[in-house]
């Protein structure tokens, strides 16, 4: 995992890729069942900008940016926050808890994402069985956090005196072209959100371009991208 995280080191690094690696891997190495990554834009917001393949939408929109969610709790507290049963009386987060179990998820652990002591978003880790995420299992997520929040920030040119805010800026702009081209190839492919993410994100892999610029080019409606608004099934990475 550390060896695949610490290969996002170079020149053209894709954030968005990367994070979407980041939440897969967190659901193959640690005992879990889904995950997601907020980070937070320039006015203290937090949107979801990678998941799992379990936090199928619309509703992971809602299970991770609800305002009375963990995600908030850990965004504003900078600690872990942990639930080990949603189920438990009184709820600690009425609303969430009754959309995260009624999608069959029983437990929640949400770690921060720091970058010199500011907390600039979270990872959130899902567990379909209720019961307390083992020690060695809660130390590796904080690594996982951890090693993704500096490479997030550290590798692009300048990344030394430029504002956390810009890179967050970058990341969410870049978040909002592969939502528009989800859409479009959705439409025009009959296929599933999912599988549209998929698709480009394997194409983008295999033409070795950033899956941001794949996403504006099938916006754009580019001929550069018609081979890839052909196929009909995506073949997953994971």
């Amino acid at each position: 995992m550390f060896i695949e995280l610490t290969d996002a080191l170079v020149e053209r690094f894709d954030s968005i890729e990367f994070l979407h690696l980041l939440a897969e891997r967190s659901v193959r190495l640690l005992p879990v069942d889904a995950a997601g990554i907020l980070l937070a834009d320039e006015h203290g917001a937090l949107e979801l900008v990678a998941a799992s393949s379990r936090l199928a939408r619309p509703l992971e929109h809602f299970l991770l940016q609800s305002a009375d969610g963990p995600s908030e709790e850990s965004f504003h507290s900078g600690q872990t926050v942990r639930c080990p049963d949603l189920r438990a009386l009184p709820p600690r987060w009425p609303r969430f808890a009754s959309a995260a179990v009624k999608l069959g998820f029983l437990a929640v652990d949400t770690v921060p994402m720091r970058l010199r002591g500011e907390v600039v978003g979270s990872l959130n880790l899902f567990r379909t069985s209720a019961g307390a995420l083992p020690a060695e299992a809660e130390t590796l997520a904080r690594s996982f956090a951890n090693v993704a929040t500096i490479s997030l920030f550290q590798v692009r040119p300048g990344a030394a005196t430029r504002a956390v805010a810009e890179h967050l800026e970058t990341a969410l702009s870049d978040l909002v072209v592969i939502e528009q081209a989800k859409g479009l190839l959705t439409e025009r492919l009959e296929i599933g959100v999912a599988d549209a993410l998929s698709l480009m994100r394997n194409y983008a892999r295999n033409t070795g371009q950033l899956l941001s610029d794949v996403a504006r080019q099938v916006t754009e409606r580019s001929p550069a991208v018609s081979g890839l608004t052909r196929i009909s099934k995506p073949h997953p990475r994971w």
